[in-house]
């Protein structure tokens, strides 16, 4: 196992590497000047090329891919074009907000996902089984934007059960974000739990386990939902990487202060380094849940090994 996750940290860093050369590239090649931008309509051309030469765009690419590696070494992810602050400051102020909607978000998919996919899986073919298809299938094809305005406008709007918008003191402000993130992840959680308990079923030492007379439930937990959990927890992993790099639209409809709402007026300013930041960072967060989705197996089915 040891060697494994040796392994898997150094493919994880080229991995980073090639990510870093990507983006890099990507925001360069993109029309715009982001030093006209950043001095302004008014600004002189001598204005504009002292910009361009503090940041290093009047070098070439390479040189300035170069010294930004440079300055990751030394945990530096540079300066925000629009504020002057450090990247590494605002994401670290960012970071808690987006983090704890996740959270949340995967908490509700999977303690809601995963006993109702058993549950359709159980009752197969009955009026139960299609309700729970027809509601999964709502919530993949629902839009995350939609699913959010909705919620707004019944729940706040209207009853006034919940805020609107923005991230307060009490937990009330983090139930509609979470509840929009999670339904596609929900729906989705759901589907594949039904399929991998169906499957599981249908082998021969559930039905020895039956013919033995254990019960019902006892079935269930100990030789249905563990051999059953496997492509489940991988499905729920993804999810989760998804969600702390994919709740921009979330954010943006909820006014949630996280990072999702920084990457969008980033991408509009033209803002390098927070996007360089920010992409890194969560590609950073995606392969680290891989690798402890990968871990978690070894404890789920004993007869996996990592040699």
């Amino acid at each position: 196992m040891f060697k494994y996750i040796i392994r898997r940290v150094f493919l994880a860093f080229l991995t980073l590497i090639a990510i870093s050369m990507i983006i890099f590239w990507l925001l360069r090649v993109l029309p715009g000047d982001p030093a006209h931008m950043m001095a302004g309509e008014v600004a002189t051309i001598e204005e504009i090329e002292a910009i361009r030469a503090r940041y290093n765009f009047d070098k070439p690419i390479p040189v300035q891919y170069m010294y930004f590696l440079q300055d990751i070494m030394h945990g530096d992810l540079g300066d925000s074009l629009k504020s002057s602050e450090p990247v590494i400051d605002q994401i670290a102020a960012r970071f808690p907000a987006t983090m704890q909607l996740a959270v949340i978000s995967i908490l509700i998919a999977a303690g809601i996902g995963i006993p109702i996919g058993v549950l359709a899986a159980i009752k197969r073919y009955t009026w139960i089984d299609s309700l729970v298809s027809i509601t999964t299938l709502f919530g993949v094809a629902m839009p995350v934007y939609a699913t959010g305005l909705l919620l707004m406008l019944v729940f706040a709007v209207k009853l006034h059960w919940f805020p609107a918008a923005g991230r307060g003191d009490n937990w009330q402000s983090a139930i509609l974000p979470s509840i929009t993130l999670a339904s596609f992840s929900m729906a989705l959680i759901t589907r594949m739990t039904r399929a991998s308990v169906m499957e599981v079923m249908s082998q021969d030492y559930v039905r020895t386990a039956y013919a033995k007379g254990q019960t019902g439930l006892l079935v269930i937990i100990r030789h249905i939902l563990r051999n059953a959990l496997i492509p489940v927890v991988t499905v729920v992993g993804l999810q989760f990487g998804s969600l702390l790099g994919g709740a921009i639209l979330t954010e943006t409809i909820f006014a949630w202060p996280g990072l999702g709402q920084v990457l969008v007026s980033s991408m509009f300013s033209r803002d390098y380094p927070m996007i360089q930041g920010l992409v890194l960072l969560f590609a950073a967060l995606f392969i680290l849940v891989n690798l402890l989705v990968d871990i978690l197996y070894v404890y789920i089915d004993p007869r996996i090994h990592y040699d």
